[in-house]
Formats: structure tokens, sequence, C-alpha cells
């Protein structure tokens, strides 16, 4: 029963990227008029990725959306790690007036949708100065709440107390105990967060609608959709299939990572 609850989920959420992929191999008819997973003949798909540069990056634009996602998502996705790290190892072995209620309202914004917020937050923005700017898709992108609380979970169950005291007696410091000890211990959880928070920006959609009115600034996500128009399904499925692939490469890349290092700069002996 539990393979069968697996293999369904494992179709949920496979099901739509088979299907943009077969969907970047043909032509536009035959979207509507062959069967939607498999291919169908004549199988365009070098065809449609030059159609998508020139179409969408005839005048380089399509390159510049890929390498604004970039930079979004390793500053953003980056930062966002940076912070969670930090944040979730300081509540996990860090005991100090009002980390109860810290904790609790850093998961509390989960609750928020950031559509509820949207005016305020252009408002904001728009003192701030942050439209049209890189800085106004950054900043927000480093706040995860999601990732908090996986790291002070990870750091909890995969950083003992005795390891950390162990240090502390040595005359380690603590930012030193947390080089040094804590970050090694924690490099699954790290990975997996950062995995989360890249993946995140790079599919963000709402912010870049909201800030951004500069089309340069773009990343995949909007400049796709903005640029292929109501009824190119074509295009919107190569792009998509275009955007989706280093995703994937980056999980490969990094899934040997969550089964290693468990124990890592513990101390031995």
């Amino acid at each position: 029963m539990i393979t069968v609850v697996c293999m369904l989920f494992a179709f949920f959420t496979l099901a739509p990227v088979v299907y943009m992929a077969f969907c970047a191999t043909k032509t536009q008819l035959n979207i509507n008029d062959s069967f939607p997973f498999w291919f169908a003949r004549p199988f365009e798909l070098t065809q449609n990725i030059s159609l998508l540069f020139q179409n969408l990056g005839g005048d380089g634009v399509f390159a510049r959306w890929f390498a604004n996602t970039v930079v979004y998502a390793l500053l953003g996705g980056g930062g966002a790690t940076l912070v969670s790290v930090m944040g979730g190892y300081g509540f996990a072995h860090f005991h100090f007036r009002g980390a109860r209620f810290g904790f609790v309202l850093v998961i509390g914004t989960l609750l928020v949708p950031i559509t509820a917020i949207s005016l305020p937050l252009y408002l904001i923005y728009a003192k701030a100065h942050l439209i049209n700017s890189i800085w106004g898709m950054v900043l927000p992108s480093m706040v995860s709440p999601i990732g908090v609380y996986l790291m002070r979970t990870f750091a909890r169950s995969h950083v003992p107390r005795s390891v950390i005291d162990a240090a502390r007696i040595d005359g380690a410091g603590e930012a030193r105990i947390f080089l040094t000890v804590g970050l090694p211990l924690l490099v699954p959880g790290v990975v997996t967060v950062l995995l989360i928070n890249v993946v995140a920006v790079w599919n963000n959609f709402f912010l870049p609608l909201l800030i951004f009115s500069n089309q340069n600034l773009y990343p995949l996500s909007v400049g796709i959709g903005d640029r292929a128009g109501g009824g190119a399904s074509v295009l919107l499925a190569t792009g998509g299939l275009a955007s989706v692939l280093p995703l994937i490469g980056l999980f490969l890349v990094l899934q040997r990572y969550w089964k290693g290092a468990l124990l890592l700069g513990s101390v031995t002996g």
C-alpha cells in the first residue's frame, strides 16, 4: 500500500515535467492533436530550441534572463541558507530570553501569504528605492522561515550537546565551535536547505512580477511568460524545460551529500 501511494505521488509530481518535455519536441499543431505523454512526428526539439532563442532571445534577452535567475538564486538562496544555518543553530543550542517566542514568530510568518501583503510590500519597496533593483529581489529571498525550522531540528538531532561542551572545555570560542564542530555535522541539512532555497528563488514568480518593470531584470519565470504570450505552448514548454534542467542537474550533483557527513567533525578518541 505504501509503495502504491509513493508511486501515485511520484506520478503526480513528475507528470507536469514529463508532459513539458514531450511538448518541447512537438509542433504547435501536434501538441493539441497527439497523445500528450509521447512523441510525435516530426521531432522538433532542436527546432524549438532554435525558435526559443530567436523569439525570446533574438536580442540576447533570454541569456540575460537566465543569468539574472542564476544571480538571484545564488545570492538569495545562498544568503537564505547562511541565515537559516546560523539561526537554526542558535535556536537549537543557545538559551536566551525570548528564544521560544522568537522561534514561534519566525514560524508564524509561514501563515501569511505574500499576496495578502503585496500592496504594503510594494509601497515599502517604493520608499526604499528597491523597485527595479536586484536587491529588491535578493533581500526578501534571504528570509526563509522553513529553512530556520529545518536547521533547528537538524542541529538538535545531529550536533550533540556533549560535543559542544567538550569543545568549550578545550577552550574553543563559540564561533570556532560553530565553524569547526557544528557546521561539518550540519552538511546534509545545509545541502537540503540550500536546494530548497535555491529552487524557491529560481521558481519565484510573484515577487519579480511585482517589483520589476524593466524586462532586462526579469528572471526566467517572468520573462518567458511575458515574452511568449498567450497560446505559445511550444515556446512555453521549451523555455520551461530549459529552466528546469539546471535544477535537476543541481539536485543530481548535491544529492550525495544528503547521506554522507552525518558524523563528520565529531570528537573521536
